[in-house]
């Protein structure tokens, strides 16, 4: 559960969190969590923020701590540099194209985020079921500041496995011509077209094919 960013915000020895708060809406532990996983890919592949696609990012989740990563990194879903493996997993592959170097950042099944305040759980439950007071939304929040506090601050090493891997550099991000959907009229991209009766349909507009019974 989230919390919606209060006045001081955690972190201030981390220059750039507020800027991921403000881009994510609140602040949160998962956001704590990727924002930290970004400071150990820019510090361990001596990169600074991508303006381009000088560095690559392959999220295994689309949590909430691939904002932070957005902000610190620079790599976005719109540049083409940040890629996703729906694998349900906080991990988290960085790449610098420059050097070819990458590391592995994956969450440290030992670093348990409910164990730094096992009281939270029933207060969450309260909050997210809309059954919270006035005063319970307060505690939730200084409640969740404090965790996300303890999470800027823990070594890098209790928070993740961290290890270098050999990866593909994934090719760089290629623009494709726009054809019209012969169904919906619709410009779409030519690589997201299906063709059907010798025309091109966009995937929304296709037909699903399936001898499946």
């Amino acid at each position: 559960m989230c919390s919606t960013i209060p006045p001081g915000t955690p972190g201030e020895a981390h220059d750039r969190f507020a800027e991921a708060a403000a881009f994510h809406g609140h602040i949160c532990p998962g956001l704590a969590t990727g924002y930290r996983a970004a400071e150990v890919a820019l510090a361990r592949l001596r990169s600074g923020r991508s303006e381009d696609e000088e560095l690559v990012t392959i999220a295994e989740t689309d949590a909430c701590g691939v904002d932070a990563i957005q902000v610190l990194t620079g790599c976005t879903a719109g540049k083409g540099n940040l890629l996703f493996k729906d694998h349900g997993k906080h991990a988290f592959t960085f790449i610098n194209r420059k050097t070819g170097a990458a590391i592995r950042v994956v969450s440290n099944p030992s670093f348990n985020v409910d164990s730094l305040d096992p009281d939270l759980a029933p207060l969450r439950a309260r909050v997210m079921q809309g059954l919270a007071t006035d005063a319970e939304h307060a505690e939730f929040h200084e409640r969740t500041e404090k965790i996300v506090d303890a999470i800027l601050e823990a070594p890098a090493e209790h928070l993740f496995i961290i290890h270098e891997v050999d990866v593909e550099i994934p090719e760089r991000a290629r623009i494709f011509r726009s054809v019209a959907c012969a169904k919906c009229g619709e410009m779409t991209a030519e690589s997201r077209v299906r063709v059907e009766d010798g025309k091109f349909v966009c995937y929304a507009c296709s037909r699903e094919y399936s001898r499946r019974g």
